[in-house]
């Protein structure tokens, strides 16, 4: 098969990283991948320069940028079409919201135009829409998902949550969606190749100290203000737990000062970027992963964490409780209840062999699930599936 996978940006991400492994599977099952992107700015990273070493071909469509501008967005959709006509691909993978939007809007106009020739398809690894944003954009973002649905054969989600969210609002029908988790590449994180004394000494922690690790984007709504007004007091009085934000992003000098503010700037670590394959080690040196995110698809560092026998606190949010199983495989509380998310993250420092057990549980089932091996396959058995029926 060719495949062109199309995604808004190739900045260090959940959807960035499921969309690299995709298009390195398909390639080194003899497929011919080519990889259609946007431009790359910012603080939070690039896997650019993997996606150029690969064994695939990647374009950079210029006018395909994240923000709603209608006249980059209509000479994106021309560009996307001209690429389109140029390879003539049998699938057509869209991800995230404007190049899943914009991606299908032209896939499907070449495919009524050709009398079709390929197969459409889109994954949603988190919905652009939310209770955060105002009505009136929420109301634009819904507008365009149905316009979009019904402009693609198949849906692939990363948690089932997101196939109800999306049908609950209208959008698409029941049978276009499937599920196929997010894979990664679990034996990085089964068996990292840093151990915790060397890793946590490189990052200035005490044997004795307990670290509650946090792996995201500096950004709005994942929860890191949450976590210093949750935690300020506690970490005042126990001066051996700290905490370990692994990321960057747009709102570091904010939080910084938030918590120079707070007097906790000796209670805190922030690493800033790690490229992906330094994740592993970093969990390395966590006692507990905290996951206060207010929206996410279903959030990698979850199962990331746990094939790291690491435990895990999280909102629950979206498709977090399909991975962090409340008193099985971690602790999922009420998103936005900072009480509930301080005490949650007190009786995991105060339990240790419980959340060992949890994380031991959760190792077991995120091995089985999230072995990028696996998406490949499923993707695979998608993309013919959907051939079959439309030829």
């Amino acid at each position: 098969m060719k495949i062109l996978h199309i995604i808004t940006r190739l900045i260090l991400g959940g959807a960035q990283e499921n969309t690299i492994l995709s298009c390195e599977g398909s390639a080194d099952e003899g497929h011919e991948v080519i990889l259609a992107h946007g431009p790359i700015y910012g603080p939070e990273g690039s896997l650019a320069d993997r996606a150029t070493a690969a064994q695939y071909q990647t374009v950079e469509i210029p006018s395909l940028v994240r923000a709603i501008h209608p006249v980059k967005d209509y000479l994106a959709y021309r560009q996307i079409r001209k690429l389109i006509r140029e390879t003539r691909p049998d699938v057509i993978h869209t991800h995230s919201s404007k190049a899943g939007i914009l991606g299908r809007a032209a896939a499907w106009a070449e495919l009524e135009k050709r009398n079709g020739g390929h197969a459409v398809i889109h994954t949603i690894h988190g919905l652009p829409f939310h209770p955060y944003q105002s009505s009136a954009i929420r109301r634009l973002y819904i507008a365009l998902e149905r316009y979009a649905a019904r402009r693609c054969h198949r849906i692939a989600c990363v948690a089932d949550a997101m196939r109800d969210q999306a049908l609950a609002a209208g959008i698409g029908q029941r049978d276009q969606y499937l599920t196929i988790r997010s894979g990664m590449e679990v034996n990085h994180y089964l068996h990292p190749p840093v151990d915790r004394s060397s890793q946590r000494a490189e990052l200035g922690f005490q044997e004795d100290d307990i670290v509650i690790g946090t792996v995201a984007r500096l950004a709005e709504l994942k929860g890191h203000d949450d976590l210093i007004e949750s935690l300020a007091s506690v970490l005042a009085d126990r001066p051996e737990i700290k905490l370990l934000w692994v990321g960057d992003g747009w709102l570091r000098a904010e939080l910084e000062q938030k918590i120079a503010e707070r007097r906790l700037t000796g209670n805190i670590t922030i690493t800033g970027l790690v490229p992906p394959q330094r994740v592993a080690e970093m969990m390395q040196a966590m006692d507990i992963l905290a996951h206060p995110s207010y929206r996410e698809g279903l959030a990698r560092t979850l199962p990331q964490a746990l094939l790291c026998t690491v435990p895990v606190v999280s909102y629950d949010c979206d498709g977090a409780g399909e991975v962090c199983i409340d008193g099985q495989t971690g602790k999922l509380v009420k998103t936005g209840d900072k009480n509930a998310l301080r005490d949650a993250i007190l009786w995991m420092v105060d339990h240790e062999s419980e959340r060992k057990q949890m994380a031991e549980r959760g190792r077991e089932r995120c091995t089985r699930q999230f072995d990028h091996q696996r998406m490949v396959q499923q993707l695979h058995e998608l993309y013919r599936d959907t051939l079959d029926a439309i030829r």
